[in-house]
């Protein structure tokens, strides 16, 4: 099945999702390669980016889980080309 490099651009503004948030990321944790979190005091928020290597319908379902967590949002960058597993 073709992979995609992509990157999952996540607004965390209720706190109270995170622990969802990190169970989600869990769940994928075989096709992530790496994650930022960086935490913005000043507007009490969370800005956090994850590079994926997967299937475009995981990254899609995983975005999506992520992105209907009450006070989340998420937004996916996928690369030009897909390659080949």
């Amino acid at each position: 099945m073709a992979s995609r490099v992509a990157i999952v651009g996540i607004i965390v503004e209720n706190p109270e999702a995170v622990e969802k948030l990190n169970a989600i990321l869990h769940e994928y944790a075989e096709y992530i390669i790496g994650r930022m979190g960086i935490p913005y005091r000043e507007r009490k928020l969370s800005i956090i980016s994850i590079a994926v290597d997967a299937p475009q319908d995981i990254i899609s379902a995983m975005a999506g889980k992520i992105g209907r967590l009450s006070g989340v949002s998420a937004k996916t960058l996928y690369s030009a080309a897909g390659a080949e597993n």
